[in-house]
């Protein structure tokens, strides 16, 4: 017979084991934050915009493959939650310019340390990765054909 293991409680996500009460539900701190920022594009709109602010072609030429729906509904999402402030100029023809609010800029030290983290690990990954695809294998369909010069078989003889 084996003996019964007992299992140790698993260690908090976050420092505090105290939850947060927001309208009498329990809210963990860590995936609310997520749930605001928790795409890709979220984050990489946040990031632009830690730059200034932005009109949306600009923020759509940032990277080739974002396309224009996907940015709408991203900061349409930024901006119902607080993050992003969509102001209007009036100008002829009008611009919208796109801002990060206080809230929005209270992820600067996030998405800059993310970014540090992504340089750090990530980067030399994807670049070895790269360079090991540019590289051709050693054993292919054939040998590799040599070539030699005429001229330098006359001249070893």
């Amino acid at each position: 017979m084996h003996a019964p293991t007992t299992r140790r409680p698993a260690a908090p996500v976050h420092p505090s084991n105290e939850a947060c009460e927001i309208q009498g539900r329990s809210l963990c701190p860590v995936l609310a934050a997520v749930g605001v920022i928790g795409t890709e594009w979220r984050l990489a709109i946040i990031h632009r915009l830690l730059e200034g602010p932005q009109r949306f072609s600009e923020i759509l030429r940032s990277n080739p493959r974002l396309n224009a729906k996907t940015l709408s509904a991203t900061l349409k999402h930024l901006e119902s939650v607080g993050v992003v402030q969509r102001t209007v100029v009036s100008t002829r023809p009008f611009s919208v310019v796109y801002s990060l609010t206080e809230m929005g800029l209270g992820l600067a030290p996030a998405a800059k340390e993310l970014r540090a983290w992504g340089e750090r690990w990530l980067a030399p990954r994807f670049r070895s990765a790269a360079a090991a695809a540019n590289r051709t294998p050693a054993i292919q369909g054939e040998l590799p054909r040599i070539v030699v010069d005429p001229d330098r078989r006359a001249h070893a003889a």
